[in-house]
């Protein structure tokens, strides 16, 4: 079965994480098609062209597992196969499967372009297709479909972790070779991903120690932003169930919290941060970077970008927020810093984010009024 693929597929790092290496591959041309952008996608669309040549790779000689997973990870986008004749450099054709967008699919005006996109997104869609097909089983088709935006933003924020450079005036400052991961072990769980592994360290007294087992939550980097209207001295939190203090036991698992979400792929943390303000809380806001912070290193991946969203806000107790797209039952509580102090003492307010930036807020609340007082003036 040969197989004609024109777009992201191209790419060998993407396809070496897809299909290993995936037979006998040549470069191809499809007569009477064009690759294009798809809208609201970074992937592209084919669509039939009367004066089109689509440009790809000619992919033979494949094993039965190769094409498996090649038609998982189409199969996922609801894309269907067709056959094709293209042309080889020499003139010669050959008969060829290709996947074909579905109907909903829609091209976007101009030329896709595979440079682009390698560019901006490949390495990251690699990562997350190793992280795919690191799976044992591997995902249905249906379960890829809904999981691969999470994959995609699990990669995006290994890939920023990847280019951090914090200092390292106190703490050990690690050299090659002071830590070696091993025994990595196909990584559990459908939304977020629980990651098995070994670990050997180099000690504060020079030896060095393991392979000690260890496991980490594979979570989300996400934006925390909690709205203060500086004028006002009132803040906005939002009340929702939480999964953690329900398994942990808690009789009460409704939470007070900033707004907070996932920070997609390819997004910035004051995209995310000003996003979901907006779908979470209805709220325009100017934000004050107060800290970024891992809140659990030991055991868990989630980094979290903290943010005051400072704002004018509506004179209301509560109000309800959230998208229902996204299956979000939230209640917005407008309080007092005071009032919000209090609850932190009390221990009703008991998310971290949310205690740190109140209590950043309260260190803070004179500067800042007096920062408005001024510019009111």
């Amino acid at each position: 079965m040969n197989i004609f693929v024109y777009g992201t597929l191209r790419d060998e790092a993407l396809r070496m994480a897809v299909a290993g290496t995936a037979g006998d591959v040549a470069p191809a041309t499809l007569t009477g098609y064009s690759v294009r952008p798809a809208v609201g996608d970074v992937a592209p669309m084919i669509a039939p062209d009367a004066n089109g040549q689509a440009q790809g790779l000619l992919l033979r000689n494949l094993t039965a597992e190769q094409i498996a997973r090649l038609t998982l990870f189409e199969d996922a986008y609801g894309y269907t196969l067709i056959t094709v004749s293209v042309t080889l450099p020499g003139g010669g054709t050959e008969a060829a499967q290709m996947w074909l967008p579905p109907a909903h699919v829609q091209a976007a005006p101009g030329a896709w372009s595979l440079d682009h996109w390698q560019g901006n997104y490949g390495a990251v869609t690699a990562q997350a297709a190793r992280a795919v097909f690191a799976q044992d089983p591997l995902p249905a088709a249906a379960d890829l479909r809904w999981q691969w935006p999470m994959y995609l933003k699990r990669a995006w924020a290994q890939a920023q972790a990847a280019g951090t450079d914090r200092p390292a005036a106190v703490r050990h400052g690690a050299q090659a070779g002071d830590v070696a991961v091993s025994g990595r072990v196909p990584p559990v769980g459908r939304f977020f991903k629980m990651q098995g592994f070994e670990v050997s360290h180099r000690r504060f007294d020079g030896g060095y120690q393991g392979p000690l087992p260890r496991e980490v939550l594979v979570g989300i980097d996400a934006a925390i932003v909690l709205p203060y209207d500086a004028r006002r001295e009132r803040i906005v939190l939002v009340e929702q169930l939480r999964m953690g203090p329900l398994e942990r036991g808690e009789p009460n698992s409704w939470m007070l919290e900033p707004v907070a979400g996932m920070i997609d792929a390819f997004e910035t943390p004051e995209q995310a941060a000003l996003r979901e303000t907006q779908e979470e809380a209805g709220l325009d806001v100017t934000l004050r970077h107060v800290t970024s912070c891992y809140p659990s290193p030991g055991n868990a991946t989630d980094y979290f970008y903290c943010y005051i969203g400072l704002c004018d806000l509506p004179d209301v107790n509560r109000y309800a927020g959230g998208l229902e797209s996204e299956q979000e039952d939230l209640r917005l509580h407008v309080l007092s810093l005071d009032d919000a102090l209090a609850h932190v003492q009390s221990g009703e307010i008991a998310a971290g984010p949310c205690v740190t930036l109140i209590y950043w807020l309260a260190l803070n609340r004179d500067a800042l009024h007096l920062e408005f007082a001024t510019a009111d003036a």
